[in-house]
């Protein structure tokens, strides 16, 4: 793996930060993130982003989880969507947590809580009603098949983990890792060659 496909995925990327600015509607509202080199899919929302919010299913309360956050563009839109959500933003890349930080005061929303650190273990002692990610494919599947095998754990009962996958790399490799660990797996929506993938917490 070369430095180009997993440097976002490092707690302190070694580029400098060029920053951009990305307007969008997403769910019918419009949303402005704030970009910067060193983090995944800076230059616009990537259509694996954009497929997972407009399919994902959210509470209107409790806790939601968007792991793996980014600049935070599922996180600050589910917690934009429900006020009395709270959301947690979570990210191994301290410079993502940063500008997700930013990007929830540029849209107004202040039911989030963000953390940096590896996988689940910033939020190790809650539980949460749905768990969102765009997983870090690039970074392997060392990394992405704990965030689906660790995920009951972190679930209440009927609690839904939901995941975006690229149906060509990996997408059946995951989908079958999602119904061993729930015992199911549903296909939530599908568009330009990717899947967002339901399991619950039985």
């Amino acid at each position: 793996m070369t430095m180009a496909q997993n440097h976002y995925f490092s707690p302190k990327p070694s580029t400098k930060p060029n920053y951009g600015l990305i307007r969008v509607n997403l769910r019918g509202r419009p949303f402005e993130f704030l970009t910067a080199s060193g983090v995944f899919s800076k230059k616009r929302v990537d259509l694996g982003t954009r497929l997972l919010v407009e399919s994902m299913v959210l509470s209107k309360s409790g806790n939601t989880l968007d792991l793996g956050c980014g600049y935070g563009v599922v996180g600050v839109v589910a917690a934009a969507l429900h006020p009395r959500l709270c959301v947690f933003l979570v990210d191994v890349n301290e410079r993502a947590v940063q500008l997700a930080r930013q990007n929830a005061k540029r849209n107004r929303v202040d039911n989030v809580v963000l953390r940096s650190g590896f996988l689940y273990e910033p939020v190790k002692d809650v539980q949460f009603d749905a768990i969102l990610s765009n997983p870090p494919v690039s970074a392997g599947l060392k990394v992405v098949l704990p965030i689906i095998e660790q995920a009951p754990a972190h679930l209440i009962s009927g609690g839904s983990f939901q995941m975006v996958v690229r149906s060509k790399i990996g997408g059946k490799r995951l989908s079958s890792v999602m119904e061993e660990s729930f015992g199911n797996v549903e296909v939530l929506a599908r568009q330009s060659g990717y899947r967002v993938l339901l399991s619950k917490k039985p």
